[in-house]
């Protein structure tokens, strides 16, 4: 699959007037497309930050979505949005062990490696880290997405609820810092997200 993602910061009182938004018409829009495979939506309602992402069968109906979306992208994000930055990646990696729900957490890991590595960046995370955030209470769902020209990568990690988002975080350094020197990558950014909305079809 591949995976449209939209990163979102503004005044986080104006956060809630984007998620009805992007809840109704955005949903609505996205759903109409061929292609679409279902979407998500995380905030960070403290500092005023919000990520949606949509994941799509096919590279072209990834692209051919982003017209409409482009055009509806800031209407929608009205007033909260003050910065807005749209990436695109490919899902290596979808592991889902159970339906998310609102109410839980995304743990977002942001890497960088050269994208002659992004083949073993893949076989490392499937091998070594994927059995170790299984034995993790909570887990959802993970997932890693990639850049293959810019050497740039997203891993998420999904949760049933926050107390294991929490709880988490000891074992997932760990899986993450073996996980790094395996395939050669650097970790560029950690962040935690609270799960508005997600409902991906990985079939």
């Amino acid at each position: 699959m591949f995976v449209r993602t939209v990163y979102v910061t503004g005044d986080p009182a104006q956060l809630d007037t984007a998620i009805r938004a992007l809840n109704a018409q955005g949903r609505d829009l996205l759903e109409e497309r061929p292609g679409y495979r279902g979407s998500g939506i995380f905030v960070d309602r403290e500092l005023g930050k919000l990520l949606a992402a949509s994941w799509w069968r096919t590279e072209q109906s990834r692209r051919n979505s982003d017209e409409v979306m482009r055009e509806r992208r800031g209407s929608m994000l009205e007033p909260f949005a003050a910065t807005t930055a749209v990436d695109n990646y490919e899902a290596l990696v979808f592991h889902q062990t159970r339906q998310p729900a609102a109410g839980g957490g995304l743990r977002l890991t942001r890497l960088e490696f050269d994208p002659l590595d992004a083949d073993l960046l893949a076989d490392t995370f499937r091998a070594s880290v994927v059995p170790r955030l299984d034995t993790l209470p909570g887990l959802a769902r993970t997932s890693l997405l990639v850049d293959r020209e810019r050497g740039r990568g997203l891993v998420g990690t999904l949760f049933t609820d926050r107390a294991s988002l929490v709880a988490s975080r000891a074992a997932q350094a760990a899986a993450r810092h073996e996980g790094a020197a395996k395939a050669h990558v650097t970790v560029t950014g950690l962040e935690e997200f609270e799960t508005v909305f997600t409902d991906v079809r990985g079939d």
